[in-house]
């Protein structure tokens, strides 16, 4: 995979791609957030819930190897033991995959809440 590669769909597109995959695995309350304006560290954050661990692990390999069959492949996956989050990075789209408790905990909408909402699909 080349840099070129990733740099070949939009980062909104790619956004748009990502939330589409996670809907095919049931996540809830996708969310797309438009927040270039905001900081310079990425353009776009999908966040989305899944109801159980093997939930979060079925969402988060539809989005890798759904991006994947594009060339794109995360710069960084992250998920710390027992967190019920998982960060996928994919440089100008982070992915938050969580469970209920710890989206309702880290209220990433309310920290972004100047964030424009590109996609929500609930």
């Amino acid at each position: 995979m080349s840099t070129k590669q990733q740099t070949a769909i939009e980062p909104h597109d790619l956004a748009r791609k990502v939330a589409l995959l996670a809907e095919e695995k049931k996540a809830a309350d996708i969310l797309v957030l438009d927040v270039s304006g905001l900081t310079t560290v990425t353009e776009a954050f999908v966040i989305c819930t899944g109801g159980s661990e093997p939930q979060l692990a079925a969402i988060t390999e539809s989005i890798v190897s759904g991006m994947a069959e594009d060339g794109i492949t995360p710069a960084h996956r992250h998920r710390a033991a027992a967190s019920h989050w998982i960060v996928l990075d994919y440089g100008s789209v982070i992915v938050h995959i969580f469970t209920p408790p710890e989206r309702d905990f880290y209220k990433l909408e309310q920290l972004w809440s100047d964030a424009k909402v590109l996609v929500r699909i609930q």
